[in-house]
């Protein structure tokens, strides 16, 4: 991943996201996914932009296949922010860097 997008699995989504004590983007992804890739740097720049008011992280679906279908997750790029432990908003599909900061700012 990288310094400021963390990975995180179906063992330790409970921890990394359910558990957390700040809002958490949950960018659920495919290593063979166009725009899974393409949302990817805009995802650095916005984890490096909101610092330690939002955590963001990235579960491959192909390597975890247990904790998407719980939250309804069909297609992908999903992005689903949680809050307090609860989904807040999903969103899915490729996204503007502009769009994105406006969906997170609506919700955090």
């Amino acid at each position: 991943m990288s310094n400021h997008i963390s990975a995180t699995t179906d063992d330790s989504f409970e921890a990394d996201v359910v558990e957390s004590k700040t809002p958490v983007l949950v960018d659920f992804w495919a290593q063979w996914c166009g725009p899974c890739k393409a949302i990817a740097p805009i995802l650095e720049e916005l984890a490096v932009k909101y610092g330690d008011k939002l955590k963001i992280v990235k579960l491959d679906v192909d390597s975890n296949p247990a904790t998407a279908p719980k939250f309804g997750v069909r297609g992908i790029p999903t992005l689903i922010l949680f809050k307090d432990g609860q989904v807040q908003a999903t969103q899915v599909g490729l996204l503007t860097k502009t769009e994105l900061a406006s969906f997170i700012d609506s919700h955090i």
